[in-house]
Order: C-alpha cells, then sequence, then structure tokens
C-alpha cells in the first residue's frame, strides 16, 4: 500500500543478509535494510498478486502431503522390517507392502497388521489429496 509520496518497494531477503552485522533483532534487520535500500545495483522484487499467493499456498499444501505421503510408507518398510521383511525405498514399493499386509498365511501379529493396515489407510486419504493437486 502506497501513501501519498511514498514509493513502496520490496527487497528480498536474500539481498538483505549480507547487509546484517550483528545478531538478528528487529533493530538490526532495520538496520540492514535501510543500508541495502541505498545501495545502487539493489534489485527490488515485485508484489505477488493474489493469484500468485495462492498458487504459494497450494504448492505448499502439496509439499506437506507428499512429505506426509514419504513418511507414512517409510513408517510401514520400517514396521516390516521389524519382522524381516526387506523393501527397497520408493512410493513403487507400495503394491508389494500392501499385499503383504492382505495376505492370509501373513506372519506378522495381528497388532502389527492392524496398524500397517492403519497406515494404508492415511496414506491413501493423502493421495486424494494429492491427486487433488495433480
Amino acid at each position: 500500500m502506497e501513501s501519498p509520496g511514498h514509493e513502496v518497494k520490496m527487497i528480498a531477503p536474500k539481498y538483505v543478509r549480507p547487509f546484517i552485522k550483528r545478531q538478528k533483532n528487529d533493530a538490526a534487520d532495520a538496520e540492514a535494510i535501510v543500508i541495502a535500500a541505498r545501495q545502487p545495483e539493489m534489485r527490488f522484487v515485485a508484489a505477488k498478486t493474489e493469484e500468485q499467493q495462492a498458487t504459494a499456498i497450494l504448492f505448499r499444501g502439496w509439499e506437506r502431503l507428499v512429505r506426509q505421503r514419504t513418511e507414512l510408507v517409510n513408517a510401514l518398510r520400517a514396521a516390516f522390517y521389524e519382522y524381516g521383511y526387506v523393501f527397497p525405498v520408493g512410493i513403487w514399493q507400495l503394491k508389494r507392502l500392501e499385499a503383504v499386509v492382505r495376505d492370509p498365511d501373513c506372519t506378522l501379529p495381528a497388532l502389527i497388521v492392524a496398524e500397517c493396515q492403519d497406515l494404508l489407510a492415511q496414506k491413501h486419504s493423502s493421495s486424494t489429496w494429492l491427486d487433488c493437486f495433480a
């Protein structure tokens, strides 16, 4: 927002960081911003549009879901590993993991099978959300 007689310019934090002289606090940050803004070669950044902000929020949500999916698959692999089932790293191994849980001759304890089914259910619900971003 611009006030009468003032021109608003934004500086990306990565351009201000070299001008910080001491520990991080508001006063040091303000001083670094003033010094950076006075540099003749300083590059200013444009404000993001509402569309760009919305896209960034969706992208962060997508990244979070991918991390959660990876965490769930790794938890499944770890549970299987405890009982001698070793699977390679990768989301493409999920069908093999599911096959072990669904196998009626599975030697895993019932409690572990239930936990793995829960992890798979969580993974499938996060995949549903990931499909929304595709």
